[in-house]
């Protein structure tokens, strides 16, 4: 006889009060216009659980890359590529505040000073929890950590698909979009070369 255990543990999340109390306020003025009962079982907490979603979708806006990126930065005379690839994204279209998933490819050749490498996927982190468009994604990414360590080079790739490309509008579920920024060494087409070569190659 099989026993199922339930494992007991306390989910813990900080919100701003007044600030949820506002949002789902507003959601559920949302649902009312949409043609819902925000007062039916299944819809009578939504509000507050969207407007606590959604503040942690975009809590990029309260946290700082450069800060982040600083708080692990160390001396090291290392000047080879450093790469970290396949960084998971989960963002928000600012035109339809719909989903964008993809993943970042990151390169940066040091001069003088590196950083943790689980700094360089928080700051893609940072960003992407914010409203967004994937081109202006990548160029902050590559500036916050060109201007933090001040290397040699920085590359940025980032593939993603678009939920309202999917969904709505022309409605291409498997359209991937590609979009790239480089700096400094990167900018030599052999350097380049070599960064995307890695990138496209499985080593594991």
């Amino acid at each position: 006889m099989a026993i199922k255990r339930r494992l007991n543990y306390e989910k813990t999340e900080e919100f701003d009060q007044k600030t949820t109390e506002e949002l789902a306020f507003h959601y559920k003025e949302i649902l009312r216009l949409i043609g819902e009962n925000p007062d039916r079982e299944g819809l009578e907490k939504t509000p507050l659980r969207v407007a606590k979603a959604i503040q942690f979708l975009t809590q990029g806006y309260a946290l700082d890359p450069k800060e982040v990126l600083s708080s692990a930065k160390f001396r090291e005379d290392y000047r080879e590529m450093v790469i970290v690839k396949d960084i998971e994204i989960y963002s928000l279209c600012e035109h339809h505040m719909v989903p964008f998933i993809g993943k970042a490819h990151v390169a940066y050749i040091p001069d003088k000073y590196i950083t943790g490498l689980s700094k360089i996927a928080r700051v893609v982190d940072i960003y992407a929890r914010r409203l967004q468009v994937q081109e202006r994604l990548t160029m902050q990414i590559k500036d916050a950590i060109n201007d933090t360590l001040k290397p040699l080079g920085v590359a940025v790739v980032i593939e993603a698909q678009h939920l309202c490309m999917a969904m709505r509008g022309v409605q291409k579920q498997n359209s991937v979009t590609t979009t790239s920024d480089f700096v400094g060494a990167f900018e030599r087409d052999k350097t380049r070369a070599e960064f995307l070569h890695l990138i496209s190659t499985k080593l594991h």
